[in-house]
């Protein structure tokens, strides 16, 4: 493992030392080198974002790399660490979509299943016609980015699912909503006979070695919890509401997630049935452009240029409806794809990316909320210089 000294900083002449000869590297990048090229990456983001603390965490060949900047509360100035715990926002919705490609694997959900037959409180309604796989794929018909404010509760959701009329025809068009996949994991949930919260951290997380990777953080870890910041620099951290836990209430360690992206990467080393949880996620079910859909993960051939990767994690993909063209039959990971996700609260940003053919992946968390852009930019940089 590598550690960075969060004050010690490398020029980009550096970068262009170790670096600029990229492709005539036949051994791993050495300590050095990928100090150099996160730190080139990172810093300028750092100082242009006014991002209080962040930390990226990068495996290469199963090879655990950290690198730490800033702090993680600037009232007491504790330094972020790979131990620190970071809202991932709706990278949550790899882990609820995990649960459910376990429930899938062991033979207790099927995703043609339609919605109400798994909850018949919502018979009469439009999910008589909307399947599980429809939900985990955001092609329910148009269902919103967010629950309206009056339905953003549990008390409160199940009336405005039993009341909401689709836009689109089911399976037509992609529309990105937390409603949508939190429906999807609170279904999956359902299939395993527990709740979400209960199947998550009692089956899904200890199975996958996730030691501190928590819904609602205890007590005995709040020291580690970062504190999230604004745009207006202001702390704050995320609020409960409708299905939170299951679209965007993961709070987790620089260590967990890179063990999880390990897990993604590697997944014969872990017992049958996560492996075949893990192709189920990893299974592309359609196309919007260059992107195709997975469950939680989108995906992309490998290598893929910065434009490309910015326009499928782009704000027009997130805000508005496409035509999807379905894959049929479903399509098993390609031989070198780049898998990823974006996640953002109010006050933290996290990335994650993974190119299971060579073995490398990337996690960034930020105690703020800056730019997706910046985000992909720094980790196509670097996923490119070690891939290369």
């Amino acid at each position: 493992m590598s550690f960075i000294n969060p004050g010690k900083l490398f020029s980009y002449s550096t970068f262009g030392l170790f670096f600029g000869a990229t492709t005539c590297m036949a051994a791993p990048p050495s300590d050095a080198q990928l100090q150099a090229l996160v730190n080139a990456a990172v810093t300028p983001v750092m100082q242009q974002q006014n991002i209080p603390g962040l930390t990226v965490a990068l495996t290469v060949n199963g090879q655990a790399h950290y690198f730490n900047y800033g702090v993680a509360t600037k009232d007491t100035g504790q330094k972020v660490s790979e131990n620190t715990l970071f809202e991932i926002g709706s990278v949550s919705k790899t882990f609820t979509a995990t649960l459910a490609g376990y429930a899938q694997a062991n033979g207790k959900l099927d995703l043609a299943t339609k919605a109400s037959t798994l909850w018949p409180a919502l018979q009469g309604s439009a999910f008589d016609n909307i399947s599980v796989l429809q939900l985990g794929t955001y092609s329910a018909g148009g269902l919103p980015l967010q629950f309206p404010s009056e339905a953003d509760s549990p008390e409160q959701m199940l009336g405005y699912f039993q009341q909401w009329k689709p836009v689109y025809p089911a399976g037509s068009h992609r529309q990105y909503s937390n409603p949508s996949l939190g429906l999807f994991g609170y279904l999956a949930a359902k299939t395993l006979g527990q709740p979400f919260d209960q199947a998550m951290t009692q089956t899904l997380l200890p199975k996958l070695g996730l030691q501190h990777t928590y819904l609602s953080v205890p007590a005995s870890q709040m020291d580690l919890y970062a504190q999230g910041y604004d745009k207006h620099d202001k702390p704050v951290r995320v609020t409960s509401g409708a299905l939170d836990s299951q679209a965007y209430g993961v709070k987790t360690s620089a260590v967990d997630m890179l063990r999880y992206v390990q897990a993604n990467l590697k997944p014969e080393t872990l017992e049958a049935s996560l492996q075949k949880t893990i192709a189920n996620t990893h299974t592309g079910y359609y196309t919007v452009g260059d992107m195709t859909q997975g469950l939680g993960w989108e995906m992309y051939r490998y290598p893929i240029s910065l434009d490309r990767l910015l326009a499928g994690n782009s704000t027009e993909m997130a805000m508005e409806a496409h035509k999807v063209q379905w894959l049929n039959p479903p399509r098993p990971q390609p031989a070198d794809v780049l898998i990823n996700k974006t996640g953002s609260t109010g006050g933290f940003g996290t990335y994650v990316a993974f190119v299971p053919a060579r073995d490398v992946g990337i996690v960034i968390m930020a105690n703020k909320n800056f730019p997706i852009p910046e985000r992909v930019k720094i980790a196509h940089k670097i996923l490119s210089a070690v891939t290369d």
